[in-house]
């Protein structure tokens, strides 16, 4: 089951980004791509975020775009192979990505907190809580950042808000 609502798609580009959005951009390059002034919000700490309107979510390493969070229900939406990748069922984005892996040779990974990525496509899937459900959020990471122990130890991904 997936949220039906009107928003904006989002082309996935394996290991380069999503949307307007190039992996290595400056913190600034991001905001002019979004069109947005600046964020509405900055976080700082190992991997410094930016949370920009329209359920955008920008990580940054040494101050370069390496992650890209979108929300669940209000951020764009984004296909793999017809699959929405945003506001679908959990279970039946997790066995897509394994049949999608199975069908297409791509590399599984399982985080600590059960969510499966697909390493070389650069697309973590999660799950965030809105109201009572659980819905899919789509994460598009630079290959080797999503590989880094680092990473996987610590997901410096916040815990999302229903």
């Amino acid at each position: 089951m997936s949220v039906d609502v009107e928003r904006e798609c989002w082309a996935m580009r394996p290991g380069a980004g999503v949307g307007p959005l190039r992996f290595e951009m400056s913190p600034a390059e991001v905001a002019k791509a979004l069109h947005a002034s600046e964020p509405q919000e900055r976080v700082g700490g190992p991997y410094e975020q930016e949370d920009f309107p329209d359920g955008v979510k920008a990580f940054y390493e040494a101050g370069r775009l390496a992650c890209v969070a979108l929300d669940a229900v209000t951020g764009p939406q984004v296909f793999l192979s017809g699959f929405p990748l945003a506001g679908s069922d959990p279970e039946q984005g997790h066995q897509f990505l394994l049949d999608h892996a199975a069908e297409h040779g791509n590399w599984v990974l399982y985080t600590p907190d059960d969510s499966v990525s697909l390493t070389d496509l650069g697309l973590l899937l999660r799950s965030q809580l809105v109201g009572e459900a659980r819905l899919t959020r789509p994460l598009f990471v630079k290959e080797e950042w999503l590989e880094s122990q680092y990473f996987r130890d610590h997901l410096p991904l916040e815990a999302v808000p229903g």
